[in-house]
């Protein structure tokens, strides 16, 4: 029986044995993408091209370009989805729209792009998410289109016939076409002659070496006109509100529309290569960015300023407590609107804007060690904006506050994000860092209780007569203004001490006002000199003690 079996199925496995040998090996999709066939429309590439690498690819664009072999450059591109009897005159047109793209629009980061195979990246950090893995495609830089992002992207792709190639993915090069008349040649510079077309210095055109100083001379000169109109408006308005308006927005309106003109000359008329677009473009972006959120902080200071005007009171008088507490706080919004203001506004520009892609891996490197120098820099500054914050925060000095900083009699007079503004009972300035501010001890009359007690402290002879004094003073109480002056009980003449000179008489007047009881304290101190001397005319007595210079010394 198993010798009739055998005879019977042999024939079947001598038949299927070499149909087995015959199939291909499974497609190993990890490693690249499965193509049946791959460009057949082109002949095959000569020794020009080499795609065994992304950088490989690169290098083999750039050369192409150099001796015009556009026809070899097409099979740098995945042409799957062009008739195979367009392929070779449309990857052709193709690879040359997409070099002038990537030469206008990009920085190439050779340090970046990988020249292995299999595309695995051995630099990475253990936290990547494709660390120690081979690739398959590789996205180089994103450029922006009408109305969406597109993507230039290399794919590994495997014929079934034939080795893995790293060529442009069949996406970018539908998109080629779109980018290049986003991105590509103007109409300025194609009515341009041959000559200006030719290539001058640092990879630069002679029309970009001309063009650039234009540029920028033509967005100068937008920019001071916008100011100037503005300026102009603003001195012939016929009412304060539209004249502070217009004022306030000259500034972020000249600035807007200089930046504005220059991205739109950038992007139509002057179409610079990636050396110059690649800075030129951010630069005005971030200045439109800047202009807008300058806009924004000067609005809301000049609504501040209209709702809540002081400009009519005297901040430094006791019955303005309140409004005293409001200019800090209003000040203390200022700065926090203005810093929360630029962090929003930066964070969401950076966020949303993927200009700085294109830059180069390399600028972008060097962006941590350039924030750690920028930080240094500026941590006085950011140091001094939290400590204005922190003053107004635990109220220690409010606007208008009376204060003895450094032996100084003072009002606070404003608190600006780096610095404190004092004047003196002489009107004269002090302009103190908060920083140092808020780390030096100072005196606070007006904080809590706005009723002080003022001591004028008089040497007097050994045997001046104090009741005399005490009378005089009392007397003199009487006479200075009431509206001045606090609790009347409080009102004491002490002998706070002596020594050989004589003793030390301290006369206590209390005051109602922080702000005015030094002027208070003055008057009084004169009248009792004034007094004191008229006693010891009329009595014959000493009441201030006659000290020779090198004893007073």
């Amino acid at each position: 029986m198993f010798r009739y079996l055998f005879r019977l199925l042999f024939p079947l496995l001598l038949f299927a044995s070499p149909l087995a040998g015959q199939e291909e090996p499974p497609c190993e999709s990890n490693r690249w993408f499965c193509a049946s066939a791959f460009n057949v429309g082109l002949p095959q590439p000569s020794t020009l091209i080499n795609r065994d690498t992304p950088r490989a690819t690169i290098e083999s664009l750039i050369t192409a370009a150099r001796v015009g072999a556009w026809e070899d450059a097409a099979h740098l591109l995945d042409l799957s989805g062009i008739p195979e009897d367009l392929q070779l005159t449309e990857g052709a047109n193709l690879a040359r729209q997409l070099e002038t793209i990537i030469s206008r629009k990009t920085v190439i980061d050779w340090d970046k792009i990988l020249d292995r195979p299999d595309a695995l990246d051995a630099g990475a950090s253990s936290d990547h998410a494709m660390a120690g893995e081979p690739r398959k495609s590789l996205l180089l830089w994103t450029l922006e289109l009408e109305d969406h992002p597109a993507a230039v992207r290399l794919n590994r792709i495997k014929p079934q016939e034939g080795p893995a190639v790293w060529v442009f993915s069949r996406q970018t090069v539908t998109n080629i076409p779109a980018l290049h008349a986003h991105h590509g040649p103007g109409q300025f510079e194609q009515q341009l002659p041959g000559a200006l077309k030719k290539d001058a210095a640092f990879g630069l055109k002679w029309w970009e070496v001309v063009g650039l100083p234009v540029l920028l001379s033509l967005t100068v000169l937008v920019g001071w006109l916008v100011w100037k109109a503005l300026s102009r408006a603003a001195h012939g308005a016929s009412h304060q509100v539209i004249e502070d308006s217009l004022l306030s927005v000259r500034g972020p309106a000249s600035t807007g529309a200089a930046t504005l003109f220059a991205l739109a000359a950038g992007s139509n008329a002057f179409v610079f290569s990636g050396q110059i677009s690649t800075i030129l473009t951010p630069a005005a972006w971030l200045g439109l960015a800047g202009s807008a959120l300058w806009l924004a902080i000067n609005s809301a200071e000049a609504v501040l300023d209209r709702l809540t005007s002081f400009e009519e009171a005297d901040l430094t008088e006791r019955q303005e407590v309140h409004k005293r507490t409001m200019a800090t706080r209003i000040a203390a919004a200022r700065r926090a609107f203005v810093v929360a203001a630029v962090l929003f506004g930066g964070g969401t520009f950076l966020s949303q804007s993927n200009i700085f892609q294109n830059l180069g891996f390399t600028l972008l490197g060097t962006a941590g060690a350039l924030t750690l120098i920028l930080g240094f820099a500026a941590r006085r500054v950011l140091g001094n904006i939290i400590a204005s914050l922190q003053i107004a925060l635990n109220q220690s000095a409010k606007i208008g506050d009376r204060i003895v900083y450094n032996d100084y009699l003072c009002h606070v007079e404003r608190i600006n994000f780096t610095y404190v503004q004092l004047r003196d009972w002489d009107g004269t300035r002090l302009i103190v860092p908060v920083e140092e501010f808020i780390s030096t001890p100072f005196e606070n009359w007006t904080m809590k209780e706005a009723k002080m007690l003022r001591i004028i402290k008089l040497k007097c002879a050994h045997n001046a007569d104090v009741d005399a004094l005490r009378e005089a003073f009392d007397r003199i109480v009487s006479e200075l203004d009431a509206d001045e002056l606090g609790d009347l009980d409080d009102v004491k003449v002490r002998v706070a001490g002596h020594d050989v000179f004589g003793k030390d008489v301290w006369f206590a007047l209390p005051c109602a006002d922080p702000n005015t009881s030094w002027d208070v304290a003055c008057k009084a101190r004169e009248m009792i000199i004034a007094a004191g001397n008229r006693i010891a005319e009329e009595r014959n007595t000493e009441i201030f003690p006659e000290a020779r210079p090198a004893e007073a010394a």
